[in-house]
């Protein structure tokens, strides 16, 4: 598709999937514009790429445009899309405007319900270092890099494979990872067999390779039912007989190894300056892809040894007094499981205190009890209100639901922020680690927390 002229808007423009979309676009010659609600820095970042960023929504927009595309965020009465729908201006969802993007490249995408971010910024870096330029959209900023999305100069497009509402099977990659399969996104999925059906719709889409996790039961399953496919599967894992072997692992509280054995082959010791069991896994899974692809796995393992993760993945935001101030998007029990049992390994002897955003009502509902089980692995927990997202409230749903679970001593309901914030600094000693977690804006509490520390 030829993008050079075409003015091309996208509703709800500030997102992090919205935003590199748009970025890439602008790169290949598009006439960039957008709106979203609110002012942010992503909106100022845009705009010092030339493009016309308005806050707010307004039907005059879409004024002489040639495509629209749109946020899932955004609700099908917003003023901009009912006037592009009048004027019969061309609305794309977010993936399908991603997927056009993708034709005439050797497009990778990356799914799961934990690790896509992380493992496709790791298959971006490890290409970058053999020098490959792979063009790529992620859903948060690489730290290596500082920007979430790039055109480059190679053929190959890396993609993080978003999930939750079942529109990434319109990629059509020619390889994919699948990290892990598990319930999730229950506000549009009802039980864990409509997720499994979703992934085997998405792996009906892949044409020539599959990298996939046998740690993981739910990749087993898939494993299983797709078992006379024509694909080129590749596994990697820690145990059983994977292509790609882990062993000799070793987790340091801020940084991790392992041992690579490629079907016998021993390629050496992967070395990664972040810490985390999960994080030696996505790094498998990115180096198992690039050699699918033709890159040296020597090449692959130096250019992973620099990679310094992406924003809000274990994010070290400061320290002060001795306090570590570390922020994390993990949303999903699975998630808060491994960002606890990295930040227990990292504080040592110190305390872990967290300060966790339940994130959907829908979310909450389903997994309280498994939340309030992981949370237990923290020395104490703060918990905020819920970040509804788009959601409205369920009754009787409340970050209480999960306090109420937990021993009454290692958890505090706050939903005052400002509270928390000094509730934290008050308890906080030195050699403690203060973990803000969840997927809502909690994040803004960590430059606040050592700020005031």
């Amino acid at each position: 598709m030829n993008w050079l002229g075409l003015k091309v808007h996208f509703v709800g423009i500030g997102g992090s999937g919205m935003s590199g979309i748009a970025k890439v676009m602008a790169a290949r010659g598009a006439k960039v514009s957008g709106s979203d609600l609110h002012e942010t820095s992503t909106l100022d970042g845009l705009r010092s790429m030339g493009m016309t960023v308005f806050t707010g929504h307004d039907a005059a927009h879409v004024n002489e445009v040639d495509l629209v595309v749109r946020s899932s965020a955004i609700s099908d009465a917003n003023v901009e899309l009912v006037k592009a729908r009048a004027e019969g201006i061309e609305v794309l969802g977010r993936a399908e405007a991603l997927s056009r993007l993708l034709i005439g490249k050797t497009s990778v995408a990356i799914a799961g319900t934990h690790g896509k971010t992380t493992t496709t910024s790791m298959l971006t870096v490890a290409l970058q270092s053999c020098g490959l330029d792979p063009s790529f959209a992620i859903g948060a900023s690489l730290r290596n890099f500082g920007t979430n999305a790039h055109h480059g100069s190679g053929e190959i497009f890396v993609v993080e494979a978003d999930e939750s509402d079942g529109s990434f099977t319109s990629y059509q990659p020619n390889g994919a990872i699948i990290t892990n399969i598990e319930l999730d996104h229950v506000d549009n999925f009802k039980d864990l067999a409509s997720i499994d059906s979703l992934f085997e719709d998405f792996v009906r889409t892949i044409k020539n390779h599959l990298v996939i996790c046998i740690d993981d039961e739910g990749s087993r399953r898939l494993l299983k039912k797709i078992g006379n496919s024509k694909l080129e599967i590749l596994t990697y894992g820690t145990s059983g007989d994977p292509d790609l072997l882990l062993d000799r692992i070793y987790l340091g509280p801020r940084d991790s190894k392992a041992r690579l054995v490629f079907r016998g082959k021993v390629w050496g010791e992967l070395e990664l300056v972040i810490p985390g069991r999960h994080n030696l896994l996505n790094a498998a899974a990115a180096i198992a892809m690039g050699h699918q692809l033709g890159a040296p796995y020597q090449a692959l393992m130096t250019g992973l040894s620099k990679f310094t993760g992406a924003r809000r993945r274990f994010e070290i935001r400061g320290s002060s007094k001795g306090v570590t101030v570390i922020d994390d998007y993990g949303h999903h029990p699975t998630e808060v499981r491994a960002t606890l049992e990295t930040a227990r390994n990292f504080a040592g002897a110190g305390r872990v205190l967290v300060i966790f955003q339940p994130h959907r009502f829908s979310r909450t509902a389903v997994f309280a009890e498994e939340f309030a089980t992981e949370l237990a692995r923290a020395d104490h927990t703060y918990l905020l209100e819920i970040y509804p997202a788009s959601e409205s409230p369920i009754p009787g749903i409340t970050s209480g639901v999960i306090a109420s679970k937990m021993s009454a001593g290692s958890v505090t309901y706050e939903p005052s922020m400002p509270e928390v914030i000094a509730k934290v600094i008050n308890e906080a000693k030195s050699g403690d680690v203060v973990l803000t977690l969840g997927a809502g804006d909690v994040s803004s509490l960590a430059p606040l927390i050592v700020e005031n520390l």
